[in-house]
């Protein structure tokens, strides 16, 4: 069999720092692979079949985007990322910037589609970002992660995660029990996405610290938030007054991602959606973006693209 040879130029951070301690990061792709990586000072050079090297060079670049973040990468970080690459189920978009947005205890979140890539790099460049899309195109988790990334980075000094809870008219105090009882059933996503990102404890500890808090949009009026990244869920439901409400609260050095699906409006009698108006009043100010995600960045179960699919084409009139 025809083998390829690639070469590695590891510059901008210690060998080691990518390596591992004698060389056991190292030791793991080459066990892996069964393929001769060579060390040669600042030189990583990859020979064996085009497939496995093509395997591995993409596995060091991911991980070469980690050290700026992680400092000294460990066999843990080696073995994640060797399985993500097998997994091709759940195969990753690589555009051409290749964004790593969060680095988690479960692995690494980055964007999967260029729909995805472009919201990513929105909410990089903008203090606040309106999206849309059909459920399944990964607004809110990512848009999770974003914030998580800001926190775990220093850039902020907390998560503010809300939604409105138009199902309870948001009358929440004829709710039974206590607080997160009477939130839980209409912030569970929010609580889900930042659980899949955080440590069990670490979660807990922030949410008694207050370092995340988790509350509906109801409980944002008067409010001024500096120094933290806000998210607004389900932002379709949002009256034009909340929606002014929330965008009112944004503060010193703060940001804001706002998310939601204008194919699924549940506003009572002929409200008109916050988030509808402000996309068309605000769009083309500075330092604010508008992304629109569609059925190709389902990522989901593969028939999810085709149930919306189906759906368009009945509202349409198609047949």
């Amino acid at each position: 069999m025809k083998t390829t040879k690639r070469e590695i130029i590891m510059k901008g951070f210690s060998p080691m720092a990518l390596l591992g301690v004698s060389d056991e990061n190292l030791k793991i792709l080459r066990s892996h692979f069964n393929a001769n990586i060579t060390a040669r000072g600042e030189r990583l050079i990859i020979e064996g079949p085009f497939e496995v090297v093509e395997q591995i060079q993409h596995i060091l670049n991911e991980l070469i985007h980690l050290i700026p973040r992680r400092k000294q990468l460990d066999p843990t970080d080696v073995r994640t990322m060797i399985n993500m690459e097998g997994d091709h189920q759940e195969k990753i978009y690589s555009g051409p910037g290749d964004s790593i947005i969060l680095f988690t205890h479960k692995g690494i979140i980055k964007p999967r589609t260029p729909g995805q890539d472009a919201y990513y790099q929105a909410s990089v460049n903008n203090d606040i970002t309106f999206v849309t899309g059909p459920a399944g195109t990964g607004k809110t988790y990512q848009a999770v992660a974003v914030a998580v990334a800001a926190l775990k980075n220093h850039e902020v000094s907390r998560i503010i995660l809300t939604r409105p809870a138009v199902e309870a008219g948001e009358r929440l105090g004829f709710l039974p029990g206590d607080m997160i009882e009477k939130v839980d059933p209409y912030l569970a996503p929010l609580y889900d996405a930042m659980r899949s990102m955080l440590a069990p404890e670490k979660f807990k500890a922030y949410l008694e610290q207050r370092v995340v808090e988790i509350a509906p949009l109801a409980y944002m009026r008067g409010r001024t938030l500096d120094n933290a990244y806000l998210i607004l869920d389900e932002a379709q439901n949002t009256s034009e007054l909340q929606m002014k409400m929330f965008l009112t609260r944004i503060g010193i050095n703060s940001k804001a991602i706002i998310t939601g699906d204008v194919t699924q409006i549940d506003l009572p009698g002929n409200q008109h959606s916050g988030l509808c108006t402000a996309i068309d009043i605000l769009r083309g100010i500075e330092g604010i973006a508008i992304c629109e995600l569609n059925t190709v960045d389902v990522v989901r179960h593969p028939l999810v693209k085709e149930i919306i699919e189906a759906y368009k084409k009945k509202d349409s009139g198609g047949e």
